[in-house]
């Protein structure tokens, strides 16, 4: 089972490591004062989450992991703070960045890719959680390993137990929210369904589209999720899908959610020598954010995006300069 040997540190890697090929597709406003004031305590439990293990001895860097009903295991997450966090009394803007698929892939992707340095000096915490081998960022139809409910452990629980633990700005002009593969899909669904939370959406190489091609990217979720993270479960129902739940989480279904909001999308185009399922994972991406600038174009929603050679990876000049962006919409620290 893919359960048995989660990390029970923060795990910090030198090498960077990818995505696995098989698996790269992988309502809350202002808080109430005194759920304001736990932010000058250490961060405890709340909003349904039990805190089990934690390390706080980096100057930035903080790892927590859960005990919560929504998830059969202890989901970690890390929590990025800015340099001056503990010797200033700032509130801060969060970005919530999600990771893509895989069997390497976990709340400990981005630090290993070097998320400390590229943040280094720039006033923003960025919060890095647990999202799944393959758990789409969604709550699955059906699992047969146990509760698997990642929606629910990102939008209605971490994300007010944030707010609620550091000094952030409990509002959409104090939050982005990005990813990539995988995690910009979730970046894209989360933005929409929950259009008050987030000012600023970005996804790198993540799929907006879940009905073209017959459905290929709905597909690959169904299967990824059986295999990797639900012993048989799907994502989205099978043979037959939940078409209302496709519906409710596809990005292209729902664009004047993301009427006055940052957008930031990157798509590769190829042309480089990738292996075959690289390319074709990155072919369907870009088809798919295609559409979705096209149907945001005719709604007349800006957005700024970025098609580049190459396959699916992670850009990280183009990331830097999507995180200078969030800085510059977000409220200011």
């Amino acid at each position: 089972m893919v359960n048995d040997d989660r990390p029970t540190r923060r795990g910090v890697l030198k090498a960077a490591g990818g995505l696995s090929a098989a698996l790269a597709l992988g309502a809350t406003g202002a808080l109430a004062p005194a759920a304001r004031a736990a932010a000058a305590t250490a961060p405890g439990d709340g909003f349904g989450l039990r805190v089990v293990d934690r390390d706080e001895r980096d100057p930035r860097l903080r790892y927590y992991r859960f005990q919560t009903a929504a998830i059969g295991w202890n989901p970690g997450v890390n929590v990025l703070l800015p340099d001056d966090y503990d010797t200033g009394g700032r509130t801060y803007p969060v970005l919530h960045l999600f990771h893509g698929g895989g069997l390497t892939a976990d709340f400990t992707w981005y630090d290993r890719l070097g998320i400390r340095a590229w943040t280094a000096g720039k006033p923003i915490i960025v919060v890095m959680p647990d999202g799944g081998h393959a758990g789409w960022y969604s709550d699955p139809v059906s699992s047969n390993t146990g509760p698997r409910d990642w929606e629910t452990f990102h939008m209605t629980q971490l994300l007010p137990w944030v707010d609620a633990n550091f000094r952030t700005y409990a509002e959409s002009d104090g939050r982005a929210v990005a990813g990539f593969s995988m995690g910009g899909f979730g970046a894209l669904k989360y933005a929409a369904k929950y259009p008050g939370h987030f000012a600023s959406v970005s996804a790198h190489s993540g799929p907006a589209s879940l009905r073209r091609d017959f459905g290929l990217v709905t597909h690959w979720a169904n299967v990824s999720s059986a295999v990797a993270d639900l012993a048989g479960g799907t994502i989205y129902g099978a043979p037959l899908w939940n078409e209302a739940r496709v519906s409710a989480d596809n990005p292209v279904e729902h664009i004047d959610s993301y009427r006055d909001k940052r957008l930031f999308l990157v798509a590769g185009t190829g042309g480089q020598p990738v292996d075959w399922f690289n390319q074709v994972t990155e072919a369907q991406v870009l088809a798919g954010q295609r559409e979705f600038r096209a149907s945001l174009d005719q709604a007349g929603i800006p957005y700024e995006a970025h098609e580049e050679p190459g396959g699916h990876v992670l850009r990280t000049p183009l990331f830097l300069r999507d995180l200078d962006g969030i800085i510059a919409r977000l409220r200011k620290a």
